[in-house]
């Protein structure tokens, strides 16, 4: 499963107060003292049912309903317009998280009209949220972004910041969904900071249950069980039920992907039951599905087929589209391989119908990947590539690696049979190389150098070649003319020599073309040796070691998982010239996140000021993480507390300047002097670099390295300006 909606977590995050388990108790006991000492039947009375009825629905819904009868009653006694709409409004929750969405969108709507009848501008926008967060479960994501875009339209003129931080977090959700991985992690990060900056502990939580989601699906575990974990503890704090049930749906997901499947069980039963308690068939659906997926991979078949059929009848009954085309996916990958393609195939085109009438782009490729194995299975190829090659299309299109792979691996056997043997071989070459992509980065590298100096040597040879050819040419019209007329000759004899010379400067030309591109190549590899030292690369293996002698099997995973991470990225970004800003800023956090796993020694922040997205701005790789290390390695010698590194992106007058700052010791020519390695080496490179970027992209680039103390300031202030590309968008 590529990730899961959390419903009842919208409501958590979505609800204007909120308090600490400690502090809830006491308002309960507040409200249920003020009830008993207020039996006047009146407006008041109502509003302190549906307080207790709100208070409670987290984790007694008997009572919840109780409240909410008498507080429905009362307001139609009095005509109480107020009232009316908030016990529709928290009805349709209550439909909601039941996963009846007619009669939720129903309840929402007569809210609405009761709301907008009495002009209250927070309920009309609270019923625009409720729509959204229902058309979201529905998959109608188009509809439930114009949903919120109407609410956050009165949030902003009422002022709300809590309630705009809340539009933030779920059209990032609905961003997630339709593929937007970059735009999504932007938006909850942006939340996260001013959750923080409120003191928001619940809508800190929520946004770490997503983003615990999106860095699952790009395959970053070790942030994903950060974020997930985080998240947890406060529901444990807070008892909510319902929280926890999709927290350790998550972590059994994680785990699994870990291939740490008995604790990846344990965590999906506690879910599981959870959930059903709490009668969220929804998640109980996805759960079920889940622990499908954890018997498949230990090869039970049948177990795992009751367990998919289970989710199966469940999603279609509450029209959870996007479970059910999952379903049908998972079900028919198991008969796939139990050598039934004509039912697996049917199960692939049923979710594959699904995903496209609700634009879900992740789940559309494992279904177009699904029918293309049935037909091969079938030896029917022709068929087979036209749904390989739209899979490999949208996978490379949302960087789906592992999706990837498998279209890349289906093409190669499907080119094979029908005859394409070189295309086969394209295929299966870029497959190799992309299951291969965290170990043959400097293999590939060396391929290029070695492709560059082919060139060269080819362009050489041809050009003497060129020349021999042409001095014949001259030695044989010089015996030719000698008995003609003399002007004729050395005619000829001009043109030829200026035929030497334009072919000279043609070489000469090539040359240096390709001695600029050498140059760029040896500067990149230097810069990549001095990003991913020896000493560094060497410190982290004996980490590990360390850590796996002592039996620390947790953390040693954890360890390798984020190593590889930060190794894949690293390699990948040095690849190409231009990279977006984006990734290389999630190449400098999963820096840091390894220096920061044993104990948070470093707080990091990262700070942009952009007039546009990080994922429509281009720039040159592998340019700030060396500062960073510089700060790790040597601003702090001697100082174990108070660490801070700040990077911080704008654009002043049309250039992206980045600038880093460290409060360590600083730096003066003498210590300069003294630290005559990386400090300086990255100084250095970093400065050639930019000099032939600045060169190559017609743009200012350069390095500055600065002590705070001339700012009556403590530590180093790094200056860079970048060479930079926006992205065209269509």
């Amino acid at each position: 499963m590529t990730s899961m909606r959390y419903r009842f977590l919208f409501w958590c995050c979505f609800f204007l107060t909120v308090c600490k388990a400690q502090a809830q108790e006491k308002k309960i006991d507040s409200l249920k003292t003020a009830l008993s000492v207020h039996k006047e039947k009146d407006t008041t009375r109502v509003n302190l049912l549906y307080d207790l009825a709100y208070s409670h629905f987290q984790r007694d819904l008997d009572l919840t309903y109780s409240y909410l009868d008498e507080a429905e009653r009362l307001s139609s006694e009095l005509d109480y317009i107020k009232g009316k709409a908030r016990v529709f409004y928290l009805k349709g929750i209550l439909e909601n998280i039941k996963s009846d969405y007619d009669k939720s969108l129903e309840y929402f709507e007569q809210s609405l009209a009761y709301n907008k009848s009495i002009d209250d501008q927070d309920g009309i926008a609270s019923c625009y949220t409720a729509f959204g967060i229902t058309f979201y479960d529905l998959s109608r994501y188009a509809d439930a972004i114009d949903a919120y875009s109407k609410a956050l339209d009165i949030y902003k003129k009422t002022g709300n910041k809590r309630q705009q931080i809340t539009i933030l977090i779920n059209s990032a959700n609905a961003y997630s969904e339709m593929g937007r991985l970059d735009e999504a992690v932007l938006n909850y990060k942006r939340a996260l900071k001013e959750s923080r900056a409120m003191n928001d502990e619940d809508g800190i939580s929520y946004v770490h249950i997503n983003l615990g989601v999106v860095y699952k699906l790009q395959g970053n575990y070790p942030l994903a069980l950060d974020n997930f974990s985080k998240s947890l503890e406060y529901d444990i704090k807070t008892r909510d039920t319902m929280g926890m049930a999709v927290k350790m749906n998550n972590l059994g997901e994680v785990y699994s992907a870990l291939e740490k499947y008995p604790k990846a069980l344990s965590y999906y039963e506690k879910s599981l039951l959870f959930s059903s308690k709490q009668g969220n068939d929804k998640l109980a659906a996805i759960v079920r599905g889940n622990m499908g997926k954890l018997y498949f991979l230990q090869k039970n078949y049948n177990k795992a087929l009751a367990y998919h059929n289970s989710s199966l009848k469940t999603s279609e009954e509450i029209g959870d589209l996007k479970q059910t085309a999952i379903c049908h996916n998972n079900i028919g990958g198991i008969h796939l391989l139990l050598g039934k393609p004509v039912i697996a195939r049917d199960n692939f085109e049923k979710a594959k119908t699904i995903s496209e009438q609700t634009n879900n782009k992740h789940v559309l490729p494992v279904s177009l990947l699904g029918i293309a194995e049935s037909y091969t299975k079938e030896l029917n190829y022709q068929k087979a590539l036209t749904f390989a090659q739209e899979a490999e299309q949208i996978a490379e299109e949302l960087h789906l690696l592992e999706m990837q792979k498998k279209a890349l691996e289906l093409l190669s056997v499907i080119h094979e049979n029908t005859g394409q043997f070189k295309k086969a071989l394209e295929k299966h070459q870029r497959f190799k190389m992309l299951n291969d992509s965290l170990f043959n980065k400097e293999n590939i590298e060396k391929i290029a150098q070695v492709e560059y100096e082919y060139k060269y040597r080819q362009a050489r040879d041809s050009a003497n070649i060129r020349e021999l050819e042409l001095t014949k040419q001259v030695l044989a019209t010089s015996q030719d003319l000698a008995r003609s007329n003399q002007n004729l000759l050395w005619a000829t004899i001009g043109i030829l020599l200026i035929s030497i010379l334009l072919g000279s400067l043609v070489f000469y030309q090539k040359f240096k073309n390709i001695k600029a591109k050498n140059e760029t190549i040896l500067t990149e590899q230097k810069l990549l040796r001095s990003q991913m030292n020896p000493h560094f690369v060497f410190n982290s293996l004996s980490v590990l070691q360390g850590m796996i002698l002592n039996k620390e099997e947790n953390k040693s995973v954890e360890y390798l998982s984020k190593f590889s991470k930060l190794l894949r990225l690293t390699l990948e970004n040095s690849r190409d010239k231009l990279v977006l800003l984006s990734q290389e800023i999630a190449a400098v956090e999963n820096y840091v996140a390894l220096q920061n796993l044993e104990s948070n020694q470093y707080e990091f922040s990262i700070e942009m000021e952009l007039n546009d997205s990080a994922s429509s701005i281009k720039i040159p790789p592998m340019l700030i993480q060396p500062f960073i290390e510089n700060a790790i390695e040597h601003a702090f010698t001697g100082e174990t507390q108070d660490r801070k590194i700040e990077v911080h992106l704008q654009f002043i007058n049309e250039e992206l300047v980045c600038t880093i700052k460290d409060n360590g010791i600083g730096i003066n020519s003498e210590k300069v002097n003294q630290h005559n390695g990386k400090k300086s080496l990255a100084t250095q490179i970093t400065s050639e670099r930019l000099e032939i970027l600045s060169r190559h992209f017609k743009t200012k680039g350069s390095v500055q390295v600065e002590n705070r103390a001339k700012y009556n300031e403590k530590g180093t202030v790094v200056t860079l300006v970048l060479p930079y590309e926006k992205q065209k968008t269509v």
